[in-house]
C-alpha cells in the first residue's frame, strides 16, 4: 500500500473507531508501530485532530469529516495526466480549467497527499495541433451545452469545400483529433466532422429540441 493510501486508511479506520492504540492501527494496516507513529505525527502537522499519545492509543475528533474529495495514490494520478492531457489537447479555456480543477483538488487535501500531485511523472504532450481547431472546440462545446445550431465551411481530406448546418451533439477526442458527432440538416443524415477543417464557424440563435435526434440515437446509428 503507498504512503498516500495508507494514511487515507488510517484516517478511515480512527473514523470507524472511538479509540485505537497503535497496535490495532498496526494490524489493520500491515506496519509497524514505528511507521503509526510516524504516519499520526504527519497526519496531526497536517491539521487531521488525531488526539493522543505513543503508548496509550488514539482517537479522531467526532466532528471530524474527510473533505467530499478524498482520493487514492491512483486517482490522483489519473487526475493529473486528465488536466495535463486537457491542457496539451483541449482548447484554452479548458486548460484553465483544468488548472484551476486540480488547485481545488490539491487545496483541501492533507499535506502528505499533495505532494502526488507535484511529483506525477505523467505527461500529455501536444503536437500536430491547429490554432483554428482550438478556437472552433470552444465554440463547438458552447453550442452543445446551449443547444443551438452551427453553420460552417467544412474542407474534407481530398480538398473539397461545402457548407453545412448542423446539430452539434458531441465531441469525441481520438488520441491526436478531435470530431463532432452532429446530424447535418442539408444531408439529413448523421455526420462527423473534424474542428480543425471547420472554417468561419457560426454558432447561431437558432435552437434545435431535445427529441430523437440525440448523441444517444447518434451513437445506436453507429452501431454503438
Amino acid at each position: 500500500m503507498r504512503r498516500a493510501d495508507r494514511l487515507f486508511r488510517l484516517v478511515q479506520v480512527l473514523r470507524q473507531r472511538r479509540f485505537a492504540t497503535a497496535d490495532d492501527l498496526a494490524e489493520v494496516l500491515g506496519v509497524s508501530r514505528r511507521t503509526v507513529y510516524r504516519d499520526i505525527r504527519d497526519l496531526q502537522d497536517s491539521d487531521v485532530p488525531i488526539q493522543g499519545e505513543a503508548g496509550v492509543g488514539y482517537t479522531l475528533d467526532r466532528a471530524f469529516e474527510l473533505p467530499p474529495m478524498s482520493f487514492t495514490t491512483e486517482e490522483l494520478e489519473a487526475l493529473v495526466l486528465g488536466a495535463r492531457m486537457v491542457r496539451a489537447w483541449g482548447d484554452p479555456a479548458l486548460g484553465v480549467a483544468a488548472t484551476t480543477a486540480i488547485e481545488k483538488v490539491e487545496a483541501v487535501l492533507p499535506g502528505p497527499m499533495r505532494a502526488i500531485l507535484d511529483d506525477s511523472a505523467l505527461f500529455a504532450l501536444r503536437f500536430g495541433r491547429e490554432p483554428d481547431g482550438e478556437a472552433n472546440l470552444a465554440l463547438l462545446r458552447g453550442a452543445i451545452r446551449d443547444r443551438r445550431m452551427v453553420a460552417f465551411a467544412y474542407e474534407a481530406a481530398s480538398g473539397g469545400r461545402t457548407t453545412r448546418k448542423v446539430r452539434p451533439l458531441g465531441l469525441y477526442f481520438w488520441g491526436r483529433s478531435w470530431t463532432l458527432a452532429a446530424w447535418d440538416l442539408l444531408r439529413d443524415d448523421w455526420r462527423s466532422f473534424r474542428p480543425d477543417r471547420m472554417l468561419a464557424v457560426d454558432v447561431l440563435d437558432e435552437t434545435f429540441p431535445d427529441d430523437d435526434k440525440d448523441l444517444a440515437a447518434f451513437v445506436k446509428a453507429q452501431g454503438g
